[in-house]
């Protein structure tokens, strides 16, 4: 069709809907979070001191989870919630192909096995019929992965977990995106054996690179402690003099004090960001209804997300280009679009190892996948800005 010349794409010339370039995320840091990083630095503890456990104190008061461990990042807290649940070797842990690759690789740095369950069709959430069809007498952990912000349906994995032949399957969240969600009324924390977040500057709240394994298990906390300082018995805080015992084989894995001071920082306006998230997804939610061109998110019953991002999903079927060529258009709309994610088992050494995977909902999806702008500093207007976009790309791209 012929675009009207004040609807010209930008990427053929015409003027972008918006002057300055949109990302897809971006921290929010105030005058607070650099006051109390320069106060960290100042201290007499630049790592291993009490800015550390106070930081996972806010992390347990806001969760309502018995434990947090905090790590150096959300991958090596995946690592160490792999090893604290006890994989290795000939064991198998179901995850979901829909999720940035270090889930699937936590499994294989313990020598376990990853192994994929397709997702819904709508949330993009792990299904739980596909868990339960894809356990073996190999399996003993689930890795669910919370995409987007919105929480994977733990009851019903709960019950898949715990009348496993085998016996009871360990459950470890990956909520690198859904921290402050809740399901069915219960918080994310509260929901798995342990639960991993990222605490990366694309992420709800950030500690710089970060991440934490929330438990209420006493025993699991006690493990995660130790993975993540070498192996070694105790806490530096509480040893009476220079001696110290390595049991076990672990890693430096350890959040700075530095990082834990903006953590603990941000987490006084967590709920503000959160509610800012959930304002700007609804509003979302309401310009994107009934769109022709595009499928907006899907929230499922009983859900109340974080959203750490938000995405839609394009009509490939009624348009006349692919998505690489809409996300070209937009980019140039200076609208920051991205795309969460390639399925883990597409990755070139996921394929070497199992090229015979097919996880065809995951696949469908991620063709027309894309990740649209939002964090806690943008404005409705911003959200208009996007939708704008994606509504002069689609129409000029639109099917004869």
């Amino acid at each position: 069709m012929t675009t009207p010349a004040t609807d010209r794409l930008a990427i053929d010339g015409g003027e972008p809907v918006r002057r300055e370039f949109l990302p897809y995320a971006h921290q929010s840091i105030d005058d607070d979070d650099v006051a109390a990083v320069v106060a960290a630095l100042r201290s007499d503890w630049l790592t291993t001191g009490p800015r550390v456990p106070a930081f996972e104190r806010d992390l347990c008061r806001f969760t309502g989870a018995r434990h947090a461990v905090a790590f150096s990042s959300g991958t090596a807290a995946l690592h160490g919630a792999a090893a604290a649940a006890g994989l290795g070797s000939g064991d198998e842990a179901i995850t979901t192909p829909m999720t940035f690759v270090a889930t699937a690789n936590a499994v294989l740095y313990v020598g376990a096995e990853p192994r994929f369950a397709d997702v819904d069709r709508g949330t993009l959430l792990i299904r739980p019929e596909a868990v339960a069809a894809a356990i073996t007498s190999r399996t003993r952990a689930i890795l669910p992965v919370d995409y987007a912000g919105h929480p994977a349906d733990y009851h019903a994995l709960r019950s898949i977990a715990d009348d496993a032949p085998g016996g009871r399957l360990t459950i470890i969240a990956d909520a690198s995106h859904s921290l402050g969600a809740t399901w069915r009324g219960r918080a994310v924390g509260t929901l798995a054996d342990m639960t991993v977040l990222s605490l990366h500057p694309a992420k709800i709240l950030t500690t710089g690179e970060g991440g934490a394994v929330l438990t209420d298990r006493d025993d699991l906390a006690d493990r995660l402690r130790r993975f993540r300082n070498h192996g070694i018995e105790s806490e530096l805080a509480a040893r009476q003099d220079w001696t110290y015992e390595m049991v076990e084989l672990g890693y430096n894995y350890r959040l700075t004090d530095i990082g834990a001071a903006l953590g603990s920082s941000q987490m006084t306006r967590l709920e503000l960001f959160l509610a800012t998230r959930r304002v700007l997804a609804a509003h979302y939610l309401r310009r994107l209804a009934g769109h022709e061109l595009l499928d907006p998110p899907v929230v499922a019953s009983g859900a109340d997300p974080a959203w750490h991002f938000a995405y839609i999903q394009l009509r490939l079927d009624r348009l006349r280009v692919g998505r690489a060529d809409v996300y070209r258009a937009l980019r140039a709309e200076n609208i920051g679009v991205n795309v969460h994610y390639i399925p883990v088992h597409r990755h070139p050494y996921y394929r070497e190892r199992s090229p015979e995977i097919s996880m065809p909902v995951a696949e469908g999806a991620y063709e027309r996948l894309l990740t649209v702008p939002l964090f806690a500093s943008m404005t409705t207007a911003d959200v208009d800005d996007v939708v704008a976009a994606l509504d002069k790309v689609t129409r000029a791209y639109r099917a004869a």
